[in-house]
């Protein structure tokens, strides 16, 4: 496979992550992984979290689409990594739910691993502290709505977690709990649309919008008003809701 490079430079890297591909290798994976593809680009990479995971700063799920950034040396990923701490590098992420929320939100629950099934995450006293926020977008005729969500941390499947509280899925997500009996959806409709960080060589803040992809940008088309969808995933005008929150 290919991945598109949506920025480059002698620092760091951000890419477009396509759905269904693992970030990282491990023992339970099979098939290409982004390292894999970074290898055989040839590209130099930050080795400081070891060779295994080549310059990857953040993750993102293996379903999950969207902006990942890499480093290409050390000093660049230890800046970027203390950036994700002090949160001034972050993402914001676009997700096709089944139902609308009542209202913009903020979710602030522990997660941990599900005692029940190791393969989901879910809220856990005493689990790492978790906090999320939503806003409203768009709703369609047929209770789906485009919502958009900031992370303030970074849990393991954090955003569909906290939706789950608050008793909404992402389409496509049957892990934790969306069903459609009609249209089977074949992937989760979470992307990771915006990625913002000051680059650590200019200081320079840098904003990089990663496009929808084919299959969710073609949903979003047929339940939505064109003009009103670009609209409302301007991202000036997501900042200024999640300012607002």
């Amino acid at each position: 496979f290919d991945i598109e490079v949506l920025y480059e430079d002698e620092y760091l890297l951000v890419i477009n992550k396509p759905s269904g591909v693992v970030v990282h290798p491990a023992p339970s994976v099979s098939g290409a992984t982004v390292v894999d593809w970074l290898i055989k680009r040839g590209i130099r990479l930050s080795t400081i979290s070891g060779e295994e995971r080549h310059g990857i700063v953040h993750r993102i799920d293996k379903e999950t689409t969207g902006a990942l950034v890499i480093a290409k040396d050390n000093k660049t990923h230890e800046a970027l990594s203390k950036q994700l701490q002090d949160k001034t590098m972050g993402r914001y992420y676009l997700a096709l739910i089944d139902h609308p929320l009542k209202d913009d939100v903020i979710v602030d629950k522990p997660i941990a691993r599900n005692p029940k099934n190791r393969l989901k995450m879910d809220i856990v006293e005493g689990g790492k502290s978790a906090k999320s926020a939503f806003i409203k977008l768009l709703n369609s005729p047929r209770d789906i709505e485009l919502i958009a969500a900031k992370l303030y941390t970074g849990r393991t499947h954090q955003i569909r977690v906290h939706l789950k509280t608050l008793g909404r899925h992402i389409l496509g997500d049957d892990l934790y709990g969306y069903k459609h009996k009609k249209a089977k959806i074949q992937r989760v409709f979470l992307h990771a649309y915006m990625l913002y960080l000051v680059h650590p060589a200019t200081n320079e803040m840098l904003e990089i919008v990663a496009p929808l992809f084919d299959d969710m940008q073609e949903f979003c088309n047929r339940y939505f008003d064109e003009n009103e969808l670009n609209q409302k995933i301007d991202t000036i005008y997501i900042k200024n809701r999640f300012n607002q929150i």
